[in-house]
């Protein structure tokens, strides 16, 4: 059958649906059905499956005329998805295809929630097409005789690259694909991702560095312009003086007309801990939603999270207040209107939340933007503009990730045992091992037999040994076992299933929560006020309460910042304050009053100027520095400046910082032009001063955590028995003063503080930071009293310390103190 034949069975079905594919469709199966590899991109909800299930199932028919009369049995493509929860729609788009051409392909999904039946079921009958994440795809690479089971595989596809790419999930892939290239011959390997910055960077670390594959591949982009609308939820009256206490709680009945003109509308919150507040607000204002609204967060149960998503797709639901949760691919139709309550933070995890609406091709999506506090209406603006402008950010690659490596190797040994120089060579040619020499290789192979130099004495750590053929094994059951209950590169916070006393599970809740409840403490979780009773064997035991209560789980993850996209957006849309009306948006307009109270007492900085505020209250002398980078950056320059300025004198500074600028708060007064004389921003010895200003040792540890389970260092216990978050502390702990004190260039050791500093404290766009301050104009205002660009960063300090009402008082107090002239 030729390759116009082909085509036509395709577009024969594509018609059948009342459907025409689109130019991108047609170019994925053209490239697939010529042997290449590649990255589609292309917009969710926009037929993406369609364009690369078509080619897997046209080059089998292609190759087997008697398809309809004689079923080859045996996997022949893989389908990798970083959300279970996606399994469910690619899996019915496949059985689609499959059975409308005749083939008789069974299509399979194993992930953590597939059965033991099943996966036993499936080792003995692979079926025609998988459907797996990156961790079940290493389990299965941990597994006897997989050379087998993949030797016909004829394609693998990566759903949602962009989401894999810049984590170690994604080195966990660019692992798995080195080693499938060898053992398939006839593998065709391709991607699929929503629009970033750095598409053709994408495709090279998806593919590797080896220059054939590289040289026979495509970028293919699906030109369609999905129209985004974006409308700004603007408050009638606006507060002078900004905070975000109150989570846009003020603005929710703003959004009941919204939801009450909509089929199903999604509330997108950018923590667990919001979602939870902003369901019980709405019912308890509002309980005629009662059984029409619900929640769908990462930390509650699954049963009810695929009863969620199945209501919202079966039209049942009103609304669903979710967090990323339900970011991605999950294709629900009903879904008209989406509203973002706050900042999200980045440009493509706005664009991926509004295409969640109108998920359709052709249709318009439809994102409102609820700020939760004045100064978000900057960010509303931005947003905007790159929405206007197609501004995404780059999602930037892992290097050097070790702890993945050795995981990797460590899989390798349970199956059948590799060689190493074969695996150098592959490893040599992912984007992320392409500059490890033979040196750093020798060491992850002691590692794995010996366990590293200060740890020989010690038989833990001796995990693989070397048969007679110069094979790397491992041949103890227990060491094998343990392994595979580890796989995987995602550590959290030792988490603990919460469950009714008698029975009944509800959802997980990190450990740092629970440990500051005592018996009888009422908290919030899941949509019900529960009661704490105790915690017993890794599990917290709770009952219904009809008390209530302002205690929220928190979760670490909690806190995101700006991306660097999303600050350059920022400063370039505050640069408009000055404009004339007609020239800005509506959002700028509305925060004229506020402008005009900042001017009243400093500035509202123009792009040649850096602004820096001093002001004395009666909790001592405030130093507030606006260089709008997001609190990471604001966190490791807010450490750095007060390190250098006790170089000059000696002084102690309590630090507070958010997105738009950091506050260095002393009992002290500081000569701020001896500051400002003595060059205190300069990028020179910057990884040094850093080093002495924060305790880098001690993120450098927590790191170390990480990187010790991911390396199998640390073993987190089996399923049910987890090892208690306190003793995985203090063996990694334990394991990092050993290298610190004996073992200093130990790689994973090393690697602890390399990610503090790259990924943590993002220490390339601190000096970018720094640069730029130093092409600027300091400007620096001695004030009165607080004004409004600093009132959001005073009282984030504030919340460390009160409850919220006492802080809603206390902000009135000092709102109307200001407000005095």
């Amino acid at each position: 059958m030729n390759r116009n034949e082909l085509y036509h069975i395709a577009e024969e079905w594509f018609s059948q649906q009342g459907w025409t594919p689109f130019k991108f469709q047609k170019d994925t199966w053209k490239a697939f059905l010529q042997g290449k590899h590649g990255l589609l991109n292309a917009p969710t909800g926009s037929g993406k499956t369609y364009a690369l299930w078509f080619p897997i199932v046209l080059n089998y028919i292609k190759n087997n005329p008697d398809y309809r009369s004689n079923h080859k049995k045996g996997l022949k493509a893989i389908w990798i998805t970083p959300l279970r929860a996606l399994s469910q729609e690619i899996l019915q788009s496949a059985e689609r295809v499959s059975q409308d051409l005749g083939t008789n392909f069974t299509v399979g999904i194993r992930s953590g929630d597939t059965s033991n039946k099943e996966r036993v079921q499936q080792k003995k009958n692979m079926p025609d097409l998988l459907i797996t994440t990156p961790e079940s795809l290493q389990l299965l690479l941990a597994s006897k005789g997989y050379d087998k089971m993949f030797k016909n595989c004829s394609a693998i596809v990566v759903d949602e690259w962009h989401e894999l790419l810049g984590t170690k999930r994604g080195v966990q892939m660019e692992l798995a694909l080195s080693r499938l290239r060898t053992v398939s011959k006839n593998i065709r390997i391709w991607g699929i991702s929503a629009t970033i910055g750095n598409l053709e960077q994408a495709k090279e670390v998806l593919l590797g560095t080896n220059e054939a594959i590289q040289g026979n591949s495509v970028l293919i982009k699906a030109k369609l312009n999905k129209k985004i609308t974006v409308k700004s939820i603007i408050p009638k009256t606006m507060e002078t003086f900004p905070w975000r206490g109150h989570l846009g709680l003020h603005l929710l009945e703003e959004v009941v007309p919204i939801i009450n003109a909509s089929k199903t509308t999604l509330l997108f919150t950018n923590t667990r801990s919001q979602c939870e507040i902003w369901f019980q607000k709405i019912l308890e204002l509002h309980p005629e939603y009662a059984g029409e609204i619900a929640m769908h967060h990462g930390s509650i149960n699954k049963e009810t999270r695929l009863w969620v998503e199945q209501a919202i797709r079966n039209e049942s639901l009103k609304a669903v207040v979710c967090t990323s949760s339900l970011d991605l691919g999950v294709d629900f139709a009903p879904v008209e209107t989406v509203i973002q309550i706050g900042g999200p933070k980045g440009v493509a995890r706005f664009l991926q939340r509004a295409g969640r609406s109108g998920h359709r091709p052709g249709e318009e999506s439809v994102i409102y933007f609820l700020p939760t506090h004045a100064m978000e209406l900057i960010e509303a603006s931005a947003l905007q503009r790159a929405v206007k402008d197609q501004v995404v950010e780059d999602r930037l690659p892992y290097l050097n990730s070790y702890d993945v490596l050795v995981q990797y190797l460590t899989t390798l040994a349970v199956s059948d045992g590799f060689f190493p120089d074969q695996i150098y060579g592959e490893i040599c040619q992912t984007f992320c091992f392409q500059a490890i020499n033979k040196e750093q290789w020798q060491w992850l192979l002691n590692f794995i037999v010996l366990g590293s130099q200060s740890l020989q004495t010690y038989d833990e750590y001796k995990k693989v040994e070397i048969e007679d053929d110069g094979r790397f094994k491992v041949n103890s059951r227990g060491i094998a076992m343990r392994h595979r209950f580890q796989i995987g590169t995602i550590v959290g916070d030792a988490n603990l299933t919460v469950r009714y006393q008698k029975g009944g599970y509800i959802g997980s809740i990190e450990e740092f929560f629970i440990s500051k409840l005592t018996q009888g403490d009422v908290f919030t979780f899941a949509g019900r006020n529960l009661e704490f009773i105790r915690i017993k064997d890794m599990q917290v035991h709770v009952r219904n309460s009809s008390k209530k209560t302002n205690k929220v789980p928190s979760w670490m993850g909690g806190r995101m910042s700006f991306s660097a996209q999303m600050s350059e957006l920022l400063r370039e849309e505050l640069y408009t304050a000055d404009l004339p009306p007609s020239e800005t948006s509506k959002e700028m307009r509305a925060m004229e009053s506020i402008f005009e109270r900042q001017r009243m007492e400093s500035i509202v900085p123009k792009p040649d100027e850096f602004l820096i505020e001093t002001f004395k209250t009666r909790e001592g002398y405030h130093h507030i520095f606006y260089p709008f980078e997001g609190r990471f950056v604001h966190e490791a320059m807010g450490s750095l400046l007060a390190y250098r300025i006790s170089l000059l004198s000696p002084v102690t500074f309590s630090i507070a910082f958010n997105d738009y600028g950091f506050e260095l708060l002393s009992d002290q007064k500081i000569d701020m032009q001896q500051v400002l004389d003595n060059n205190l921003f300069s990028p020179e010895f910057l990884l040094d001063d850093l080093q002495k200003s924060l305790n880098a040792t001690e993120m450098a540890r927590r790191k170390f955590r990480d990187i010790a389970v991911i390396s199998g260092m640390v073993f987190t216990g089996y399923p049910d028995k987890g090892i208690k978050m306190k003793h995985l502390q203090s063996s990694s702990q334990l394991l990092f003063d050993v290298f610190r004190d004996y073992e200093a260039d130990n790689l994973l050791f090393q690697q602890a503080f390399t990610e503090t500093f790259e990924h943590q404290l993002e220490e390339g766009r601190l000096r970018l930071a720094l640069e730029r301050i130093g092409t600027q104009q300091v400007v620096w205002k001695d004030c009165k009293k607080p004004t409004p660009f600093s009132f959001p960063i005073i009282t984030d300090r504030l919340r460390e310390k009160l409850s919220s009402e006492k802080l809603a008082d206390r902000i009135k107090k000092m709102t109307a103190k200001l407000m005095k002239k």
